[in-house]
């Protein structure tokens, strides 16, 4: 049976990894979910502290996801075996996607 292989650089996904850390970055640590969440009629300290436990659960995936991207970078077997390198940084982009999706989805049910 033939394997279908794909001839994309590890960049590509690495390259996504590093926006989308930053982009969950900026929203918890440079106040852009208080803003988007936090700005309408209600006293901003209540919206804080729920903002800041989604925030927490949402840092979970995203360890997870920064774990996963060092140790496909930083891990001599992953670097050497494109499978592993891929199964690494697939998981990596995974997780940051569901901790922007949990600080997301947590943020609309904090107003």
């Amino acid at each position: 049976m033939a394997r279908l292989r794909l001839g994309f650089s590890p960049m590509i996904p690495t390259i996504a990894s590093s926006l989308l850390a930053a982009l969950w970055g900026l929203s918890v640590f440079a106040g852009w979910g208080l803003e988007a969440f936090c700005a309408g009629g209600e006293p901003s300290s209540a919206c804080s502290r729920r903002l800041g436990t989604v925030s927490t659960v949402s840092g979970l995936f995203a360890a997870v996801a920064a774990c996963s991207t060092l140790a496909a970078w930083l891990i001599p077997a992953s670097r050497q075996d494109p499978r592993t390198f891929g199964r690494l940084i697939g998981a990596a982009v995974g997780a940051w996607i569901v901790a922007g999706g949990v600080l997301f989805l947590g943020g609309l049910f904090a107003r």
